[in-house]
C-alpha cells in the first residue's frame, strides 16, 4: 500500500486540488481515499490508477456539492487556494502538464461538478473520454457534451488551452516594479483595455467585494493599495517573484509575513487578469 501511495500521491493530489480549489480538502480527499483503500481486497485493485481517480473523482464531487453553499456565502469573491512551494517540491516528479493554470482554476468555478470533473479529468491529466466515462460513471457521448457546455461557460477555445506557460520574471518584475513606484502610465500600457482585476479577502482583511474591472479602474486600486500599506507599516512591502501553481507568480510580505500572493493571465501581449488572495487562511502554507 505504502508503494502505491508514493506512486499516485501526486496526481491524485493535483486532482482532488483542481476539482476542489483548496489544498486541505485536496488532502483530506486523498488521505480518506488511501485509508478506504487499506480495507479493500487486492484483487479490486488490479487497475490502481482508474481505480484510486475514480475513488477521489467521487469523493471531490461530494465536497464540490457542499462548499458550494459555503461559497454562496463567502465575503466577495472567492480565489482558489495557491499550492504552497514545498508541495511544487514533493510532486516535482508530476508533470506540470497536470496542473491547469491559475486562471483556468479560477474560470472553474463557473461549472457544474460534472463539467469541471470532465474537463479538469481531460484538459489537466489528458483521460480520454472512454476512461473518463467509467470515472464519473457516464455514457462516452455525455462526457463529450459535459466537456462542450464546460468551454462555452469557461469562454475559452483550444487555443486558450494551449501554451498557457509561466510568465517570464523579468516581465512581471518590471510590472510591479512600475506599480511601487507610481508609475501610472506605464503600467497602463501593459494592461488590456478590458482588464479585470479580482481580490479574495474573505472578509478577514481588506479586498475589493467587487470585481475591479477597466485598465484605468485597475492601476489605480492596485497603486492605492500599495500607497495604503505603505503608510500603515512605515515602509514599501516586500515584493517576490516566485513559483507558485507551476507558475509565475508574486508573494507581498509585511513585518515577515505574507500578506498577499498575485496571479496574472496574459492575452495578446497584455495583462488581462490579477488574481489577488489576501484571505490569511488561504496564505498559511505560503
Amino acid at each position: 500500500m505504502l508503494e502505491l501511495y508514493e506512486q499516485y500521491k501526486g496526481l491524485l493530489f493535483h486532482l482532488a486540488y483542481q476539482m476542489t480549489g483548496t489544498v486541505s480538502d485536496a488532502e483530506d480527499a486523498v488521505q480518506d481515499v488511501f485509508v478506504r483503500v487499506q480495507s479493500l481486497p487486492l484483487g479490486q485493485l488490479e487497475e490502481p490508477k482508474a481505480y484510486l481517480c475514480k475513488m477521489v473523482t467521487n469523493r471531490c464531487l461530494d465536497e464540490i456539492k457542499s462548499a458550494r453553499k459555503r461559497r454562496e456565502q463567502y465575503y466577495g469573491p472567492w480565489l482558489p487556494e495557491p499550492i504552497p512551494p514545498s508541495y511544487i517540491e514533493s510532486f516535482e516528479a508530476v508533470e506540470n502538464h497536470e496542473l491547469l493554470s491559475y486562471a483556468m482554476l479560477v474560470l472553474l468555478e463557473r461549472l457544474s461538478p460534472s463539467e469541471r470533473a470532465v474537463f479538469v479529468l481531460r484538459e489537466a491529466l489528458g483521460f480520454d473520454y472512454p476512461e473518463i466515462a467509467g470515472l464519473i460513471d457516464k455514457t462516452e457521448s455525455n462526457c463529450r457534451k459535459l466537456m462542450s457546455r464546460a468551454r462555452g461557460k469557461m469562454g475559452i477555445t483550444e487555443d486558450d488551452l494551449i501554451g498557457v506557460g509561466s510568465m517570464a520574471e523579468e516581465w512581471v518584475s518590471r510590472f510591479f516594479t512600475a506599480l511601487s513606484e507610481g508609475d501610472a502610465e506605464y503600467v497602463l500600457t501593459l494592461l488590456a483595455d478590458d482588464a479585470v482585476l479580482l481580490s479574495d479577502g474573505g472578509g478577514k482583511v481588506i479586498a475589493a467585494a467587487r470585481p475591479v474591472e477597466s485598465k484605468e479602474r485597475v492601476t489605480r486600486f492596485l497603486i492605492g493599495i500599495l500607497h495604503q500599506a505603505q503608510l500603515e507599516d512605515g515602509e514599501a512591502p516586500e515584493i517576490e517573484v516566485r513559483e507558485l501553481n507551476h507558475q509565475t507568480a508574486v508573494i507581498f510580505r509585511q513585518g515577515g509575513s505574507v500578506t498577499g500572493v498575485i496571479f496574472v493571465n496574459i492575452r495578446n501581449g497584455l495583462l488581462q487578469n490579477i488574481y489577488i488572495v489576501r484571505n490569511p487562511d488561504k496564505l498559511a502554507g505560503i
